[in-house]
């Protein structure tokens, strides 16, 4: 029996300021924030892609580009969103107990674009996870909480739910994962993630 540790990003492993990366649109494309969310940051744009409605990042960016009606290169778009980002050590710190105990992967909800560039976005994660464990919710083809996307990620790695922990800061993703069997944890704070993954590997063992 093999543990899978499941790992939200944003708001779990960096702190993400969604503020800052709105800010940052706003400067790059002239577009305030209520226009960016009517016309991209909706459940046809933004949400739809992190459910795979685009599988590349090409595909991703082109469907964005024509949403807000311009052109914005694809190392700008990556800037603003790691702008947004700061690591949390302890929250790594975590992780890397967890890598200890079994296997770790990443799931968190972002478009193909993200999925493309997490290395640079998080480079502080391809030593923990490894390059090929860090997927966003469009790799699987749903996005947290919908089930599906547990059972995706479970079916990716051969894991029975009771094997397999999960970490979000929402209660709604923790709940999705719990519904097919997952042990979840809302995250609070780095020490409540590291007693909540020990806990669960005592468990099992």
């Amino acid at each position: 029996m093999t543990l899978l540790f499941i790992f939200d990003m944003d708001d779990v492993l960096y702190e993400y300021d969604w503020r800052v990366r709105m800010a940052g649109m706003t400067d790059l494309t002239g577009l305030s924030l209520d226009e960016l969310r009517r016309r991209w940051w909706n459940d046809r744009g933004e949400w739809a892609a992190e459910a795979g409605a685009y599988r590349t990042g090409e595909e991703y960016l082109a469907a964005f580009q024509a949403a807000i009606g311009q052109t914005v290169a694809e190392d700008d778009w990556v800037r603003v969103r790691g702008e947004a980002m700061t690591a949390w050590p302890k929250s790594l710190a975590a992780v890397r107990r967890a890598s200890e105990l079994g296997r770790v992967t990443l799931l968190t909800n972002n478009g193909a674009l993200v999925g493309e560039h997490l290395a640079t976005l998080a480079p502080e994660l391809v030593p923990l996870f490894g390059g090929e464990h860090l997927f966003t919710s469009s790799h699987y083809g749903a996005r947290k909480p919908d089930p599906v996307v547990f059972e995706r990620v479970l079916e990716a790695y051969g894991t029975a739910a009771e094997d397999a922990f999960f970490a979000d800061d929402m209660r709604v993703n923790v709940e999705g994962a719990e519904s097919v069997g997952i042990t979840a944890y809302r995250f609070g704070t780095p020490e409540g993630l590291l007693a909540a993954i020990e806990t669960f590997a005592a468990s099992r063992a």
